[in-house]
């Protein structure tokens, strides 16, 4: 009896420490902490202070041409383009994330509200997926995913977030 009950201690500590551990890392389940990304809740904080160290997660895939890269972002709007109407309908829109580098943006407007004021020169900030291409790139699931499997993205213009 003695040896069950201390064994059951053990797993409570160990239990407790690894519980502690997974919301240090994660956040409290509230949104408290900026770090935290899972596939229920994208709680990433925006500091305008480090839109330049934001956009280097971006630049890091670009420049060595990888995709399915989760970034967050800023940049201006240098072009408005028609909607992609086949299939999920998607608002797209080229972004200037740097002075070399132009990316598009295809926000599921099936699943996230359109950003209707957007115009050439505005500032958006972004959180998606990068996807490499030649052109320079795409970012997407900018939306919340309804399966709940994808990190949620976003899309923030003007102060208002849209996903």
């Amino acid at each position: 009896m003695f040896r069950k009950k201390k064994i059951l201690q053990i797993v409570a500590v160990i239990g407790v420490a690894a519980f502690y551990a997974i919301t240090q890392r994660f956040g409290d389940g509230n949104g408290n902490n900026s770090t935290r990304q899972t596939a229920g809740e994208s709680t990433i904080q925006w500091d305008s202070a480090n839109s330049s160290d934001a956009n280097q997660r971006l630049l890091n895939a670009i420049a060595s041409q990888r995709s399915d890269v989760q970034v967050v972002g800023s940049g201006e709007v240098v072009k408005v383009l028609p909607d992609d109407t086949k299939g999920s309908q998607h608002q797209r829109f080229l972004v200037k994330v740097s002075p070399q580098n132009v990316i598009l943006i295809a926000h599921n407007i099936d699943l996230a509200p359109r950003v209707d004021a957007l115009r050439e020169g505005d500032t958006i900030r972004f959180n998606g997926e990068f996807e490499w291409n030649d052109k320079g790139g795409v970012v997407h699931w900018t939306h919340k995913d309804p399966r709940g499997k994808h990190v949620h993205g976003w899309l923030e213009h003007d102060g208002e977030k849209y996903w």
